[in-house]
């Protein structure tokens, strides 16, 4: 990768990782109410469990706000300096990168070691582990390849277009 690509996409992965974390949350927590963090561990079936959850839940999203503003610090700085491409396709690339690299982490450590929920908490087995392992296939590993893809699209453009100016400069 160029160096005048890398403050994007570190700030692209983070912001990824952040609004990734926001999505998890915000979809599979609160609309579809499909697991909590602890709904493993302490399944919402009454009120203390469901309070105890709404705790750590809440937690969660204080963390992942963190990193979404932790990310677009990084996107302002980065957007300030002559150095630093300016790639849409880079941007949007490290984002969709940190979002599958959030899902992949996440689901390894909360699903898998921890065990602290799952996917569909509700799913009987097998169901549950084929949903968190194809949570982990699509929403992880997918989304790495197709974020990486694009950085490399968007790193090689960038190349493209200095190696262009170059070579004008040159001619005249």
């Amino acid at each position: 990768m160029t160096d005048s690509m890398r403050p994007l996409v570190a700030a692209g992965t983070v912001l990824g990782i952040g609004l990734g974390g926001f999505f998890d949350g915000i979809l599979l927590h609160q609309i579809l109410q499909v697991h909590n963090m602890l709904s493993n561990r302490r399944f919402p079936d009454t009120l203390v469990n469901v309070e105890i959850n709404m705790f750590w839940d809440g937690l969660f999203h204080a963390a992942t706000w963190t990193l979404t503003l932790v990310g677009l610090s990084l996107l302002w700085k980065a957007a300030g300096r002559k150095d630093v491409a300016h790639s849409t396709r880079g941007l949007v690339g490290a984002m969709i990168f940190g979002w599958g690299l959030f899902n992949l982490v996440e689901g390894l450590i909360d699903h898998q070691i921890l065990q602290l929920h799952h996917v569909i908490q509700r799913a009987p087995q097998p169901a549950q582990l084929i949903w968190d392992l194809t949570f982990l296939a699509v929403g992880g590993v997918l989304l790495i390849a197709i974020g990486r893809h694009q950085i490399r699209k968007a790193d090689a453009e960038v190349l493209q277009a200095s190696d262009s100016t170059y070579r004008v400069r040159q001619i005249a």
